[in-house]
């Protein structure tokens, strides 16, 4: 079997990671939450109560989860690795991904920078080929740009000798 890709993501990643689920967590508990609620303040049923204390728990476990314990494992599967001839992903935790992507099929190369990337000086880089996008996140905005460069180079010389 293949070694694993030898480059890691930046650590900073770990805390982008933890805002975003952290953002969609609490979108996930309100949207749940507050409909009970003003069941609650309508009609005070027993089961109501009961039901808002099971979604607050089950809020504060996601939160556990999700913050805490996944995004460690996360950073320590997540791995790429920029050869030649393709560009080796590997990531996941339960089910492990792992994508070959050899350049001559390689369409085209993108960074991409959100609000909470920027806040943290990374960017992620995309690899799109006829079946889909590939992207690497958590990159330094400087080492994006280059291997975003250098793949699509690598992608040019792949494509001329043909």
């Amino acid at each position: 079997m293949r070694d694993l890709p030898k480059d890691q993501l930046n650590p900073k990643i770990k805390n982008v990671w933890r805002i975003n689920d952290a953002i969609w967590l609490t979108v996930a508990f309100l949207c749940l939450f507050i409909p009970f609620l003003i069941a609650l303040i309508v009609e005070s049923a027993p089961w109501i109560g009961i039901t808002l204390a099971a979604i607050a728990a089950l809020y504060v476990i996601g939160l556990i989860v999700w913050l805490v314990i996944l995004p460690p494992i996360r950073f320590v599967r997540w791995r790429y690795e920029l050869s030649e001839d393709y560009l080796d992903i590997a990531r996941g935790i339960v089910w492990r991904k792992r994508f070959i992507i050899p350049f001559i099929r390689v369409q085209n190369t993108d960074t991409r920078q959100g609000p909470i990337l920027r806040a943290f000086g990374l960017s992620s880089v995309t690899v799109s080929t006829a079946a889909g996008e590939h992207e690497i996140p958590g990159l330094e905005t400087h080492v994006a740009e280059q291997l975003r460069d250098r793949a699509a180079e690598l992608a040019r010389i792949a494509q001329e000798d043909v």
